[in-house]
């Protein structure tokens, strides 16, 4: 028989972004950096704000701290608390399960004491008017009232594949309205280096387009030189 693992890994030499590289993402809209990454980099839009009606604040960033939980489980979450450091995004993965939470409003209180900046999770969360009160802008794939457990085995500061993209603790975590998007560590610096050049091109268009601008110079084009065709 194959050796059970320990209920709970936790790894200790985690790697951690500089501070000037996190803070760099402060305020930074998730389409820009999508558009740094060559149009991707978003968690599955399952993925969303567990509130949207500006109760909780919808623009969070920080360093991801992967928590691999197993289906239905919250033992992977309960040592990331214990380890995390202010300003990380816990990052609970439950292999996409659903009907059970991933965490509920006492755990975001804690996370909140803990000075975690997010959470989020590809499964569900559960006592949303705790979760509002508590204050932690929190990212999940809806609710549920049914409780996980707590039996392991989990993993903490490694990785995990969660709606269809893998994040790797001390990955750069961005979330918005519009979701949640992953930065991969050895990119930081290069999505950085691209981010001023696409706010200057954000706010110019922005502004030609309410100035009444609505041409499309690239099909125009295409019809020029006969990659498109008018029929």
């Amino acid at each position: 028989m194959i050796e059970e693992p320990p209920k709970l890994q936790i790894k200790s030499d985690i790697r951690r972004p500089k501070q000037a590289q996190i803070d760099a993402f402060r305020n930074i809209p998730t389409g820009f950096l999508c558009d740094a990454m060559e149009g991707q980099g978003a968690l599955g839009m399952a993925i969303q704000p567990v509130c949207t009606d500006g109760s909780l604040p919808l623009h969070a960033h920080g360093p991801a701290l992967v928590a691999d939980n197993g289906p239905a489980e919250i033992l992977a979450t309960m040592g990331a608390l214990h380890i995390a450091q202010p300003g990380d995004i816990i990052v609970a993965a439950v292999h996409g399960h659903k009907n059970c939470s991933a965490a509920g409003d006492r755990f975001c209180g804690m996370m909140k004491n803990k000075g975690v900046a997010a959470f989020v999770t590809d499964g569900q969360m559960r006592d949303y008017p705790g979760i509002v009160a508590a204050g932690l802008p929190a990212w999940c794939a809806g609710l549920s009232p049914n409780s996980p457990y707590s039996n392991g085995p989990g993993k903490v500061g490694f990785g995990a594949t969660l709606a269809g993209r893998h994040v790797e603790t001390g990955d750069i975590i961005v979330a918005d309205h519009d979701g949640v998007v992953v930065v991969p560590f050895d990119r930081i610096d290069a999505v950085i280096a691209q981010l001023t050049a696409i706010q200057e091109l954000e706010v110019s268009l922005d502004a030609k387009v309410q100035g009444g601008y609505c041409e499309m110079p690239a099909v125009e084009a295409m019809l020029a030189d006969g990659s498109a065709k008018m029929m």
